[in-house]
């Protein structure tokens, strides 16, 4: 939900809240956190408590990666990142431009034609995705229905997709311990305050808000390594996207890498530590210091300018706010 845009181009706006009219005022009398307020039948703080954090040591290198997407044509071209404990990487740039792609090379789920993918220490290209999540990869994909969920299967066996061959899960080594699944799922839905009508229920009588709590619930029980976090606040409420920002960075709090790829300039800029900006599949640079960068700045590097034409003449010796890519 686009607050701002709302305000800037409305005369008149209308709140709808569960299907039903809360009221139709005048642009005059709006700001974003009294429709955000109606919209949600709460008082919404907009601010994230975000705190510094010093990162770690590296949990996630990629190396001169190059994936190719579904077409065969190559989406990813000789890209490299490192991902730290206790940071959050935003990775920025249009639509399309092979962050998806990326990330599900990252994950285990797409083969790369080149390069090497480093998850503490360990080769795991050309592993199966099961291998990734043993060591610590979780990933949230864009496509919470499609990709991320299986909205046929009941909320139980949607948690289970993670775990269902831990030794905690199974009897016998070969059936599924279902009791313990439920067990399970039931403290994480508590947890993660997902609405559901029952365990048992499909996941599609799900809203989007409590779809993408329930695939965060799966992810981040276990306290990943790594975190792939792609679109995460895509199409949410104003109330659900701030709760999955502040998980994301709970999460960076307790530990964990967690790569933040999002079309919102906005939420890279306020949940990032450092920012890597993507067009046509190449790393066009590196912020390390997203205070030094301007939503302006980093929209011409989505568009293809090179993070060198931004830096200053007078940085001080020895600080280096930004890197470029050669």
């Amino acid at each position: 939900h686009k607050l701002d845009e709302v305000i800037d181009i409305s005369d008149r706006i209308t709140i709808l809240r569960k299907g039903r009219k809360v009221a139709t005022i005048p642009v005059q009398n709006a700001s974003k956190e009294s429709l955000a307020e109606m919209m949600v039948g709460r008082r919404v703080v907009f601010q994230i408590g975000k705190t510094l954090q010093n990162p770690g040591k590296v949990v996630l290198k990629a190396k001169d990666l190059v994936v190719r997407g579904g077409r065969g044509i190559v989406c990813v071209d000789k890209f490299s990142l490192e991902l730290r404990q206790r940071e959050i990487l935003g990775l920025a740039g249009v639509s399309g431009n092979g962050q998806e792609e990326l990330c599900d090379a990252l994950a285990g789920i797409r083969q790369i034609d080149d390069g090497a993918i480093v998850v503490d220490g360990v080769e795991l290209q050309g592993k199966p995705s099961r291998e990734f999540q043993k060591k610590g990869v979780s990933y949230i994909p864009a496509d919470r229905i499609g990709t991320g969920l299986v909205t046929g299967m009941n909320i139980r066996e949607n948690i289970a997709l993670r775990k269902y061959w831990r030794k905690e899960f199974t009897r016998f080594r070969f059936f599924v311990h279902w009791e313990n699944i439920a067990g399970r799922t039931g403290q994480l839905v508590e947890r993660y305050s997902v609405v559901n009508p029952g365990l048992g229920f499909p996941a599609r009588m799900l809203s989007g808000g409590n779809l993408q709590k329930l695939m965060l619930a799966r992810e981040l029980a276990d306290d990943p390594r790594v975190v792939l976090a792609v679109q995460p606040s895509w199409g949410l409420d104003v109330s659900a996207t701030l709760f999955v920002r502040e998980t994301l960075l709970e999460q960076r709090d307790r530990g964990s890498g967690v790569l933040l790829v999002s079309d919102d300039l906005e939420e890279i800029l306020s949940l990032s530590d450092r920012i890597a900006v993507i067009h046509k599949g190449k790393l066009m640079g590196i912020v390390e210091d997203p205070d030094s960068a301007s939503e302006e700045q980093l929209g011409l590097m989505m568009a293809g300018t090179s993070l060198a034409e931004f830096l200053p003449d007078d940085i001080p010796p020895g600080h280096v706010p930004v890197r470029a890519v050669p």
